[in-house]
């Protein structure tokens, strides 16, 4: 056996209010540092010692991940302009093509695309495949085409840590602009297409400034259009589908503002703001033509928890507001995208993703209706104006991914496409459902499960369960397929999904109670779920393998920390587990925006003192018998730094814990890998270790 590496401890001191830490880990952040490379290489090649026996498993699984996915395939043509534009990919080909190819005037039916059959007047616009050549990693950002359709705009990132370069295609010649512009975030056209609209960041990875390219110009001659000095404040921008408005939007986690630029006007002109910004309100706008008149539906939380939606005149909007639809508590508002005659509304009601179609004349609200009782859908890929169909994505814990066309007029819901699961899956074998766990203060909190009929339902004896949470932001594990999945759940394991709090699966309440000073009640929750796991005889905690990424790493540090009985493993991705000395220092990417989720520690005492009773890498507890972990990171992650899973998993090792291993990815971000050949592979390499912790590895 392979000794665990051991970091040195070095003594390093902060104080904040009247409290000092010494930190012995900290100097691991040093990431140019020769010593920290070899600390990570040595601790990747304990990991690879440590789990060699695995070798041939991890070998198994990505072959059954790569044997289920249809590798040469296509995605449904999405109409814009005179073109169809649709992705496909190519058997051995690590990334997406993306292409298009003329539509016939009056043509809304998307064509169907055969995989392997080539395409009749198709026009590659951009191989990715080419693009990644030579680059261990790749991801492709913005993708843009002109309105006249005559220049492609992309941006790519061969690190990882999120900065895009933009470039230029002029699609008639098929030769590349001069233009280049490196460091930037979203980027699109103008209307014109004489130039491009980009934001960048500033050094704390904030995205603050939006400026105009005009092509075949230096990039030191960039006209800066907006600029948000708040520190506090994130900034994006975007046309609206009506392409009457350039909007410019600024928020933070609980507040919002939103600026218009009038495009039969002059872009440069000085941006008019929709609502002025007021702490704790939030809002979105679309443009809608009503009756003839410009009007902005607005949806908030004015007075209205679980959000309102409101029309106002788009030439006065903090004038008279019409009430569209208004705040039903537990009806949570998600958004709404206008088009000509209609409008969509996306919300949730009983922890559930919904759509409906709003009338603009009555106000109605029509919902879209789907058999599962577990599900997830939303209006995706509509970038036209007026169009007979409305597209839609559907997916469940047993259904693929699939699209949909809804025919407006005869309201018939249309298959386009569902993603084909080779292998002989029938989604028959599967079985989901719902259960709810007692949190402590007594709040239910639902669970969701799904398994393979064959072994049984879950309850009748006890069964290995991979339990998954993440529980902040808002953000909601809704019902979605999973190809990998299937090899856990073909070996007997129940895969279940604990809704805490902190999410938004149940309103906006759900995640008020799970945020700040309320940020225990995520944790708790999710020892809750686990605990309801085993008394209600689904499993046991031999039995029971917890897994959260990011945000819902810190998750499974602080479990570990709080429950380290309950559960055989944890599985962390890119883990949040030192929050405490992130939020601490303004300097570190993205600190300062997060203080409205966490709290802000650096000036508030109670919040600091908060923040250290649950932070995973100070709450490390001695002489306990911790379950076997494995830590997820890569070296140029700029939303998790690598140093904090690697802090964590030295004073894991330092306060006795046994087995815990550390992979960080040398070339990759917050999402891993790049390419889906590498993706299965890691996700590969992290089911095998499950797999071994529920004593399946053999099966």
């Amino acid at each position: 056996m392979t000794d665990a590496p051991i970091a040195d401890r070095r003594s390093s001191t902060r104080t904040h209010h009247g409290d000092t830490f010494d930190d012995p880990y900290e100097w691991l952040r040093a990431k140019d540092s020769t010593e920290v490379i070899a600390h990570l290489e040595a601790e990747n090649a304990y990991t690879e010692a440590e789990t060699a026996h695995l070798d041939a498993l991890r070998e198994t699984l990505f072959q059954e991940i790569k044997g289920r996915v249809q590798e040469t395939d296509l995605s449904v043509p999405t109409r814009r302009g005179d073109w169809w534009y649709y992705s496909r990919t190519e058997e051995g080909a690590q990334y997406g093509i993306h292409c298009r190819a003329a539509a016939a005037p009056d043509d809304w039916t998307p064509p169907r695309l055969e995989p392997g059959v080539p395409v009749p007047g198709e026009i590659v616009l951009l191989d990715g495949n080419a693009e990644a050549e030579g680059h261990e990693f790749f991801s492709l950002g913005a993708f843009d085409t002109s309105d006249d359709a005559t220049k492609l705009l992309w941006s790519t990132d061969f690190e990882g840590d999120e900065l895009y370069t933009v470039r230029v295609r002029d699609l008639t010649t098929g030769e590349n602009l001069a233009d280049e512009i490196p460091n930037t975030g979203g980027a699109f056209f103008t209307p014109d297409g004489t130039g491009i609209l980009y934001t960048t960041r500033d050094e704390a990875w904030r995205p603050d400034t939006l400026w105009l390219h005009r092509l075949g110009t230096p990039v030191a001659d960039d006209v800066t259009l907006f600029h948000e000095p708040d520190e506090k404040f994130w900034l994006g921008a975007g046309i609206t589908r009506s392409r009457r408005y350039l909007v410019i939007g600024v928020g933070s986690s609980i507040t919002s503002e939103e600026y218009l630029v009038d495009l039969t006007g002059e872009l440069t002109a000085e941006p008019r703001v929709v609502w002025p910004r007021r702490e704790g309100v939030e809002y979105s706008i679309e443009h809608a033509v009503v009756d003839g008149e410009d009007r902005l539906l607005i949806l908030h939380n004015d007075d209205a928890l679980d959000f309102e939606l409101v029309s106002v005149a788009a030439s006065d909007p903090q004038g008279a507001r019409h009430v569209i639809l208004a705040h039903e508590p537990g009806r949570r508002l998600l958004g709404t995208d206008a088009f000509r005659d209609f409008a969509t509304v996306e919300y949730r009601s009983e922890g559930l993703e919904r759509v409906g179609l709003l009338d603009y004349a009555t106000d109605a609200v029509e919902e879209i209706s789907f058999d599962e009782p577990l599900y997830s859908a939303g209006v995706s890929g509509n970038p036209e104006w007026h169009s007979p169909y409305l597209r839609l994505g559907y997916t469940s814990f047993v259904t693929p991914g699939t699209v949909y066309e809804l025919d407006l007029a005869s309201r018939e819901l249309l298959l386009r496409k569902q993603v084909t699961v080779l292998g002989g899956y029938d989604p028959k074998e599967y079985g989901q459902r719902r259960e709810w766990a007692r949190a402590s203060d007594g709040t239910q909190v639902p669970i969701s499960l799904v398994w393979k009929r064959s072994f049984g339902d879950p309850g009748v004896e006890p069964r290995p369960v991979h339990l998954y949470g993440y529980g902040s932001y808002e953000h909601s594990i809704d019902p979605g397929f999973s190809v990998a999945r299937l090899s856990e759940l073909d070996r007997g394991v129940v895969f279940a999904v604990a809704h805490v709090r902190g999410g938004g699966e149940m309103g906006r309440q759900w995640y008020e109670e799970g945020k700040l000073l309320h940020k225990r009640n995520t944790f708790t929750d999710f020892v809750s779920c686990g605990e309801h796991l085993v008394s209600s005889g689904v499993t046991t905690p031999k039995q029971l393998v917890a897994e959260g990424g990011s945000a819902g790493g810190l998750l499974m540090g602080a479990v570990a920390n709080l429950a380290p009985e309950l559960f055989a493993g944890i599985l962390a991705a890119v883990p949040f587990v030192d929050a405490l000395t992130t939020i601490l220092d303004p300097s570190l990417p993205l600190t300062v925006v997060e203080w409205d989720e966490w709290g802000d520690p650096l000036h508030d005492a109670d919040v600091y003192a908060y923040m250290k009773s649950y932070t995973p890498y100070e709450n490390v507890r001695e002489g306990v018998a911790y379950p076997r972990i494995l830590a997820m990171t890569s070296l140029n992650d700029s939303r998790v730094l690598y140093v904090e899973p690697a802090k964590w998993v030295a004073r894991l090792r330092e306060a006795g814990a046994s087995d815990v291993l550390l992979k960080c990815e040398m070339v990759a971000g917050h999402g891993g890998v790049s390419g889906r050949y590498n993706s299965w592979k890691e996700r590969a390499f992290e089911l095998a270790w499950l797999l071994d912790t529920l004593g399946l590895a053999e099966a």
